[in-house]
Parts: structure tokens; C-alpha cells; sequence
């Protein structure tokens, strides 16, 4: 199995397939507390970070913001005192792609341990 924070995100097109139960299942193993919630009957992988303040969690954003801006895929991140939830879904297929467990990977990669 390929490490998907290893791995790049793909051009999506408005006919991409979702991602299939097997896939999802799979990729789901290499992903630690994301959770998948259907908002408006679109499932979306979310995950809440937790911070000791406001600047460290806003720090956070950033760098989520810099990777979605470098993968051409960007996702809801709500910032707060203490916590950053983010959200990753693909808009053009209205729902998850693999390129959302990628982005998932990579935004575990961007937390402090």
C-alpha cells in the first residue's frame, strides 16, 4: 500500500469517481482520529486539532492554507481558541476523492507532535 502522505494530489474532473467503500476502508487505516460526516448528504473527512491557544491554532491554519494552496485543493478549516477543525471534501464530485485522504495525510504531517 502506498503512503498517501507520500503521495500527489490529482487534476479532479467534474466525472472523477468517488471513492468506493474498499478504498475508503483502506485509506481510513493510514489516518489517525479523522472521521467521516455526510453535511448535506456529502460525506467529508474531518478532523479537530487541539492547540494550547489562539496563536498556535491560527499558526496551524496557515500552514493548512499553504498546503491547500500548493495542491490546488482546499478545504473548510474552522479556527478557535484552542482547536482547529478541518474538513476535506472534494466540491467538483460532491464528495470524497482520493485526493482528500491525501490531503488528510499531508495536514497530520503539518501538526506538532
Amino acid at each position: 500500500m502506498e503512503i498517501l502522505s507520500n503521495q500527489t494530489c490529482e487534476a479532479c474532473r467534474v466525472d472523477a469517481p468517488l471513492a468506493t467503500a474498499e478504498e475508503t476502508a483502506s485509506w481510513m487505516t493510514q489516518l489517525t482520529d479523522w472521521q467521516i460526516q455526510s453535511v448535506d448528504n456529502i460525506k467529508r473527512l474531518v478532523k479537530v486539532y487541539k492547540f494550547n491557544n489562539f496563536v498556535d491554532a491560527l499558526a496551524f491554519t496557515n500552514q493548512v492554507g499553504e498546503l491547500a494552496e500548493s495542491l490546488a485543493h482546499h478545504p473548510a478549516i474552522l479556527t478557535e481558541w484552542g482547536q482547529v477543525t478541518v474538513s476535506w471534501w472534494t466540491h467538483k464530485i460532491g464528495g470524497l476523492h482520493k485526493n482528500d485522504f491525501i490531503c488528510a495525510a499531508k495536514t497530520d504531517s503539518l501538526y506538532p507532535s
